[in-house]
């Protein structure tokens, strides 16, 4: 069962520590080895610059992780190719695993265009509007006044759109999330769970969902397990409790996977790290059909790629 997985953290990782090996570093959920492991196809790597480095260096460390991405993941000696358009995608040889960069949260553009301008043409191809809290484009979840989009935010989703660019609306306050859904010509949460499920605020409720849905907009189940479960350990039967709900609001097309590894220190059992991938679709093979399962590992995010 080929995989497509639409968030995951290691350049973070790699640019608080970059003597780490990609390739087979153990302290990785996503590597080489485990990407093999898993029958990863394509993998999603977020530009994610942690909190406590100061806004003003923001850009340059989103820079370093752009450099990170070309020597240590998208190499020929990987075999990680990576991918800018739908082409790029759909001429993946057997040999090879596509790799898309994108941006999570726009506080390293500072409010400038010109950065998204640049890191678009470095590869970027998703863009996060926010991380949990407030930046020059939008209001994040856990910002109580719960603002929309800045007029920053809506040139920023108007750069998106004229490139076919995703809107990542995870992490976005409720306000936010509407003002840039109606406005983004790709929506997409690539790394959300069900409110209904677990209620978390990070997670989507069944109005968000259902219009996700009526757009044919993906959402990528996260493995995180205080997303998953209101308390206690979480399972791959967790996991399955989310799509089964998103499936009954009419989104078996748009359920996709967006595990946040290398984010996430805990993990829901049996599914530690991308290796662990065929745990969850064998899993899933018991309930839902064979293509079903494959629409939920690859192909609703392949489908959605229109990227220019």
């Amino acid at each position: 069962m080929k995989i497509f997985d639409a968030h995951c953290d290691v350049l973070m990782k790699l640019l608080e520590k970059p003597s780490i090996n990609f390739h087979n570093g153990e302290t990785l959920q996503v590597s080489v080895e485990k990407l093999k492991q898993g029958n990863s196809k394509v993998q999603c790597y977020a530009i994610y610059i942690p909190e406590s480095i100061h806004k003003l260096i923001k850009f340059d460390a989103a820079l370093q992780c752009v450099t990170l991405f070309y020597e240590k993941i998208a190499t020929s000696e990987n075999n990680i190719k990576v991918i800018r358009t739908k082409e790029d995608e759909a001429t993946l040889q057997s040999h090879e695993m596509g790799a898309i960069l994108t941006l999570e949260g726009c506080d390293a553009l500072l409010g400038d265009i010109n950065r998204l301008k640049i890191l678009h043409r470095l590869g970027v191809r998703s863009v996060g509007l926010v991380w949990n809290f407030a930046n020059e484009a939008a209001d994040g979840i856990l910002e109580e006044r719960n603002g929309g989009l800045t007029n920053f935010g809506r040139s920023v989703v108007h750069y998106l759109n004229e490139h076919n660019m995703w809107c990542d609306l995870s992490h976005c306050s409720e306000a936010a999330f509407w003002d840039a859904f109606h406005q983004a010509k790709y929506p997409t949460a690539t790394h959300s769970n069900a409110k209904s499920i677990c209620k978390n605020p990070r997670n989507l409720n069944d109005e968000q969902l259902k219009a996700m849905f009526s757009r044919n907009a993906i959402v990528g189940i996260n493995f995180y397990p205080p997303f998953v479960v209101d308390e206690g350990t979480a399972t791959i039967s967790d996991l399955i409790k989310h799509i089964d709900h998103m499936c009954a609001l009419g989104g078996e097309k748009c359920i996709a996977m967006g595990s946040d590894f290398d984010g996430i220190e805990i993990h829901p059992t049996n599914l530690n790290h991308v290796g662990k991938y065929q745990n969850l679709s064998n899993e899933l093979l018991k309930f839902y059909t064979e293509e079903q399962v494959k629409g939920f590992m690859y192909n609703n995010y392949s489908s959605y790629i229109h990227f220019k």
